[in-house]
């Protein structure tokens, strides 16, 4: 018997408030585990409530885990305990890279190989959230620009490994690659 769900990977996308997080979890609800991977750090009093906010929309019995940087690892702990990943989000992951290793890009791009070589070998479903950046203006300033491009290159990268891409837009998914699993 072929089990529909192992090893699926799913790459929300969208802007700003386009409800990709609200359709990940959604996505997740089907699993009877799921492990939420937050990648936010607790910046300033805005952060806190926006973190406070999204916790309060996961359902309580679901596993929390605050993965900044290696995701990876989270990747490789988890997938035998759980039956679905909710990765949320890449953007932070990619903007706590670049605090990490500053201009090493070439450390970033590796930290990027060792996330997309974790998402090929996973034994358990995984949805990750990303912004999708290129459709807006050119950042002003060089670390911006540099971070759009690094963001943009990581989700070339997912969505290339990912079974499934979808775009959201004012709410609405709109499938870009694959099937996406655990939708009804």
């Amino acid at each position: 018997m072929q089990e529909s769900h192992r090893n699926s990977v799913t790459l929300v996308l969208g802007g700003v408030r386009s409800g990709k997080s609200s359709f990940a979890l959604q996505i997740a609800l089907s699993a009877a585990s799921v492990t939420f991977v937050a990648t936010a750090r607790v910046s300033d009093d805005e952060m806190r409530r926006k973190i406070e906010r999204h916790r309060g929309e996961r359902p309580s019995h679901w596993r929390t885990l605050e993965v900044p940087v290696n995701l990876a690892g989270a990747i490789a702990a988890e997938e035998d305990a759980t039956e679905l990943l909710v990765i949320d989000c890449l953007t932070l992951f990619v903007a706590n890279l670049m605090e990490a290793y500053g201009d090493d890009i070439d450390a970033i791009s590796a930290a990027m190989d060792v996330l997309c070589s974790a998402l090929r070998k996973t034994k358990c479903r995984i949805v990750l959230v990303s912004n999708e950046v290129g459709s807006g203006i050119v950042p002003a300033y060089a670390a911006g620009r540099q971070f759009r491009d690094l963001l943009g290159e990581l989700n070339q990268r997912v969505a290339a490994v990912a079974d499934a891409v979808v775009l959201m837009i004012a709410g609405l998914p709109l499938p870009v690659k694959g099937r996406i699993e655990g939708l009804q």
